[in-house]
C-alpha cells in the first residue's frame, strides 16, 4: 500500500483514523502496531515475516544490551552481533546480487543467480533499529520492555516505505503517551496535502518530462540540461512530498517527528545542501559513522580517510550499484575541496552566486545517480558538456522548454520558502482562504491520480 493511492486515502486511512480516535487510548498502540502490519502486508506480505523478526530480535538484543550494561566485554560483543545480524539481512536482500556480479567481474566469469526483490523499507527501519541498539550502548536511552511499545516504534506505516529515519530518542515518550487534538489533525492533514501535491502534480509531471528526453539517443547540450533540471526538481518533490505526508500522518496520529528536509536547493555550498537533505540520513550518519571514526578531531589525513568512508557508504546505502557509490564519492570529494580549498572564497562571492554553483554541483551529481549504467552515465555526462552532443541547442530543446516551462517554473518556486512563508501569513489572517486553496489541491491531486498511471515513489526502492 502507498500513500498516493486512492484505496489508501479513501478507505484504509478514514477507515485506520475513525477507529484510532474512537478506542481508548491503552489500545491505541495495538490498533496501530496491527494497522501498520497490514498496511505493509497489502503489497508484499511474505516480507512481513522479515518486518517481525528484525523487531522481534531488535527488541531482544535491546534488552540485553542494558542487562549487560556493567560487562563492557560481552556488551561490546552482543552488539557487534546486533550489527552483524542486522546487516547480514541487508546485505543478503538488497546487495547479494550486486555483490555476485562484483566477484564474477573480477574473476571473469557470469555467476547465476536468482533475482531478489527487495522488501519495500528495509534500509530504513534496519536503519531505524539501529540507531536504537546504538542509543543503548551509548547510555543514551534505556531499553524498551514493553514489546508492543517496541513494535510500534519499529513498524509504524507512515515512515515505514521511505522513512524519515526516525530515532527512538526523538519519540521515546509519545510512544507511551501523545496527545490527539483536531489541531493537531488539521496541522497533519495539511501536510499530508502539501506532500500528496508535490508528489501528484509536480513529481510524476516533472519524470514524464525527464523520461521524455532521456528517450531521445542523441541531444543537444541544452536538452541535456533541461532533462537533469527535470529530474533534479522530481527527486526533491518525490522524497520530501513523501516525507511531509510522513511526518504529516504522524501528526494525526500524536507523533512530532523531525523534518527531513529545509529547502536544499536554496543552500550557499555543498555542505549546507547536505544539512539541508534528507536530515535524517545525514545525521544518522553524522551521530553513528563519522563520530566513532573521529570526526574532524584526527589528523587531516584521517578527517579526510573519515568523509571518503562515510559518503561512499552514504552512496551504497542508497542502491546496490557502482554508481551510487561514485555518487557518494563526488560529494566526499566535493565536501573536502570545499573545506580546505573553496570555503575562504565562497565567504567573498554574492550569496546567489554560491546558491549557482551549489545548484550545478548538485545538478551533475544528480546525474551520477540516476544512471545505474556507466556508458548512460559517461554519454549523457559527455552531452551536458558538448561532447557526442547533437548541437547546443535543437528543436527537440525548444519543444520540451515550451511545453515543460510552466511547470518548471513553478517547481523552482516551490522548492523555495517564500510561497510556505506566504501560506503561513494567510493561514492566520484568512484561514477560510487556506483551507480552499488545500481542498483545490487536494481535488486536483485526486483528479490526476484518477486519469494517470500509478507512479511510485523513487525512494522506496533504497
Amino acid at each position: 500500500m502507498v500513500f498516493n493511492s486512492i484505496f489508501f486515502i479513501f478507505c484504509f486511512l478514514p477507515v485506520f483514523m475513525l477507529i484510532y480516535y474512537l478506542v481508548p487510548g491503552k489500545l491505541r498502540n495495538l490498533l496501530l502496531f496491527l494497522g501498520s502490519l497490514i498496511f505493509y502486508a497489502w503489497g508484499e506480505p511474505v516480507y512481513v515475516i522479515l518486518m517481525l523478526f528484525s523487531s522481534i530480535f531488535n527488541y531482544y538484543m535491546g534488552t540485553e544490551l542494558e542487562r549487560l550494561y556493567y560487562d563492557d566485554r560481552k556488551q561490546k560483543i552482543n552488539l557487534i552481533f546486533s550489527i552483524i545480524i542486522n546487516l547480514a539481512v541487508l546485505v543478503f536482500f538488497k546487495y547479494y546480487g550486486f555483490l555476485l556480479n562484483t566477484i564474477g567481474g573480477i574473476i571473469g566469469i557470469h555467476i547465476p543467480h536468482p533475482e531478489l526483490s527487495l522488501p519495500i523499507g528495509l534500509s530504513f527501519y534496519t536503519f531505524r533499529n539501529l540507531s536504537y541498539l546504538f542509543d543503548i550502548y551509548l547510555s543514551k536511552v534505556s531499553a524498551q520492555r514493553n514489546f508492543l511499545t517496541f513494535s510500534v516504534y519499529s513498524t509504524m506505516f507512515p515512515y515505514t516505505s521511505a522513512g524519515p529515519i526516525v530515532r527512538y530518542t526523538d519519540i521515546e515518550t509519545q510512544l507511551k503517551q501523545r496527545t490527539i487534538n483536531i489541531s493537531k489533525f488539521g496541522i497533519g492533514a495539511e501536510l499530508f496535502v502539501k506532500g500528496l501535491a508535490k508528489k501528484v502534480l509536480l513529481a510524476d509531471n516533472l519524470s514524464v518530462l525527464y523520461s521524455s528526453i532521456c528517450g531521445h539517443p542523441q541531444m543537444s547540450v541544452f536538452t541535456s540540461w533541461l532533462g537533469i533540471l527535470a529530474y533534479t526538481m522530481q527527486l526533491y518533490f518525490d522524497f520530501s512530498g513523501y516525507s511531509d505526508m510522513a511526518i504529516g500522518l504522524g501528526k494525526m496520529l500524536g507523533f512530532d517527528f523531525n523534518k527531513n528536509f529545509d529547502y536544499p536547493y536554496i543552500s550557499t555550498s555543498v555542505s549546507e545542501f547536505w544539512r539541508r537533505w534528507h536530515i535524517s540520513l545525514g545525521s544518522w550518519f553524522r551521530d553513528y559513522i563519522y563520530i566513532p571514526l573521529g570526526g574532524n578531531r584526527v589528523s587531516t589525513l584521517k578527517h579526510i580517510r573519515n568523509i571518503l568512508v562515510v559518503w561512499a557508504l552514504t552512496g551504497l546505502w542508497h542502491g546496490a550499484s557502482w554508481n551510487f557509490v561514485l555518487w557518494g564519492v563526488y560529494y566526499g570529494l566535493f565536501l573536502l575541496l570545499e573545506k580546505f580549498v573553496l570555503q575562504k572564497y565562497l565567504k567573498k562571492i554574492p550569496s546567489w552566486l554560491c546558491t549557482v554553483y551549489t545548484m550545478l554541483v548538485v545538478m551533475i551529481g544528480w546525474v551520477f545517480f540516476s544512471q545505474t549504467d556507466f556508458g548512460a552515465l559517461g554519454h549523457y555526462l559527455g552531452t551536458m558538456f558538448g561532447i557526442g552532443a547533437s548541437g547546443f541547442i535543437d528543436k527537440t530543446a525548444l519543444y520540451y522548454l515550451k511545453t515543460g516551462f510552466i511547470l518548471l517554473l513553478i517547481s523552482i518556486l516551490m522548492c523555495r520558502p517564500a510561497p510556505y512563508q506566504y501560506f503561513k501569513r494567510l493561514v492566520r489572517r484568512r484561514p477560510v482562504a487556506a483551507v480552499i486553496i488545500n481542498l483545490i489541491l487536494f481535488a486536483l491531486s485526486i483528479a490526476y491520480m484518477v486519469y494517470n498511471s500509478y507512479t511510485p515513489f523513487l525512494y522506496a526502492k533504497f
